[in-house]
């Protein structure tokens, strides 16, 4: 027969989890919150005149959006088909979606640049992205959109088959049966993956400073910065990236909890 925790047993249990977890949020939460009270709210908001700041900040934002939204375009289908084909080779296709998320961001940066810069296919096809907003672009959703795809097909696997059929059988096509149908029910996932690809993309150091250097994104302004000027001066720019990351990120969960028209949870 099984054997009954005992109180004290039950008791340690209850302390050690709580302690455990407790301490892992520290270690999240404790450099974020040095960062901000380390420097003066005044030095923070001076660096926001700052016109390579501003500039760096605009770069993110720009590049950060565009490379979430080829995510979703390309990534999309692409979880579509893994929830829902059965074939050979789809853990194949799973492992180099994954890849990515694996690699060290420098050597993404390098493959890319091999792949795609002026001695690669770039210069091939008469294409630059070395040093363009392109190429920060391409290096983002390199890293960023597995989250995307990943994500999105776990939600698209937990939808129920069954109701697409049922919508296939009244001779909706499947075109409006995703739109109205699939999409809905799979949003919350799909949410989950473009708000993990935004604030990776956000946050890319390694692939663009491999790839592109200019322009400028607050990752790699951060570190010019550093190595310029000090710690001192680059703690302010990496506050402006910290509070940019966290509105998008605040913005896109709160497009989350709102349902779509007709849509009942």
């Amino acid at each position: 027969m099984p054997r009954v925790a005992s109180a004290r047993e039950r008791a340690a249990w209850e302390t050690a989890v709580p302690i455990a977890g407790a301490t892992l949020l520290v270690l999240y939460a404790l450099p974020v919150a040095w960062l901000f009270l380390a420097r003066s709210p005044a030095s923070v908001l001076a660096s926001l005149n700052e016109p390579f700041v501003v500039g760096a900040a605009r770069n993110t934002l720009v590049s950060a959006t565009a490379s979430t939204a080829l995510a979703l375009l390309f990534g999309l289908p692409l979880a579509y088909w893994l929830a829902r084909t059965d074939v050979r080779g789809q853990t194949l296709v799973t492992a180099v979606v994954a890849f990515p998320l694996v690699l060290p961001p420098v050597v993404s940066g390098m493959v890319l640049l091999s792949a795609f810069g002026s001695d690669g296919l770039g210069g091939l096809v008469g294409i630059s992205v070395d040093g363009t907003l392109f190429g920060v672009v391409l290096a983002q959703t390199f890293v960023a959109s597995p989250f995307v795809v990943l994500s999105a097909r776990s939600a698209f696997e937990r939808v129920d088959r069954h109701l697409e059929e049922v919508a296939w059988t009244q001779g909706v096509s499947r075109w409006r049966t995703l739109r109205r149908v699939t999409l809905p029910l799979a949003r919350r996932g799909i949410l989950a993956g473009a708000t993990l690809a935004f604030a990776r993309a956000a946050g890319e150091f390694g692939a663009t400073l491999m790839l592109a250097y200019y322009p400028r994104t607050l990752p790699v302004q951060i570190w010019a910065t550093f190595q310029g000027r000090g710690l001192d001066a680059a703690v302010p720019v990496a506050v402006v990236l910290v509070v940019v990351a966290s509105a998008a990120l605040v913005v896109l969960n709160t497009l989350g909890r709102s349902s779509p028209v007709g849509v009942r949870e």
